[in-house]
């Protein structure tokens, strides 16, 4: 039977927990794979990693970045099935409305493509009696994100860091077991696109 581990710094990491989640097929009823449960010293190495690889990330300038993001679609657009009749066989849904779910989290991963104007700060002189105002836009640095088990895009993408990859954070996934091999097969895809290790981490922590 199938196992899946961790995500962590660009690579696929065993758990070392012990303990296991089933993954069901709802189309089925029946486990199709085993999910690593993590404990608390991999959840804390998996944000060691992120905060060492984010500034790097941080100082790659954003025309950059948003290369990297249009590689992501290349490969996005080129498993498109696969990645379809994957989504059906972690969340049930047919086919035809997994694709529609894939097409959904591709247009995030668009958005994030344009980055470069996205991140543009703003200048407004005269806003008030001798008042200028001004606004920048930088990276915060390590960022979480917690995605529902009821959230039916969930699996599609649409939860996926490409925002904050374009961003310049470091971006920490904890999520729950349904969806979770689709998420690490497009993380793995991010990582061939030149994301640097770090820049994603996913474990499964209960």
């Amino acid at each position: 039977m199938r196992e899946i581990g961790h995500f962590i710094g660009g690579k696929a990491v065993k758990g070392t927990s012990g303990r296991f989640g089933d993954v069901f097929d709802p189309n089925t009823g029946e486990v199709q794979a085993k999910v690593a449960l993590a404990k608390h010293s991999e959840v804390e190495h998996a944000i060691a990693n992120a905060q060492a690889a984010q500034p790097g990330w941080a100082a790659t300038n954003p025309q950059r970045r948003a290369r990297v993001m249009f590689k992501f679609l290349e490969l996005i657009q080129k498993e498109f099935d696969a990645l379809a009749k994957l989504l059906s066989s972690e969340h049930g849904k047919t086919v035809p409305d997994a694709r529609g779910d894939i097409q959904r989290g591709v247009e995030v991963a668009e958005f994030a493509c344009g980055i470069p104007h996205l991140l543009k700060g703003e200048f407004t002189e005269g806003a008030g009696p001798a008042i200028d105002l001004y606004s920048v836009r930088q990276p915060l640095g390590v960022v979480a994100g917690h995605t529902q088990r009821g959230q039916r895009r969930q699996g599609s993408g649409r939860h996926a860091p490409d925002r904050p990859a374009g961003d310049g954070h470091r971006f920490r996934g904890v999520v729950n077991h349904c969806g979770i091999y689709l998420r690490n097969r497009l993380r793995q895809w991010q990582t061939r696109t030149v994301l640097r290790r770090g820049q994603e981490s996913y474990d499964r922590n209960a």
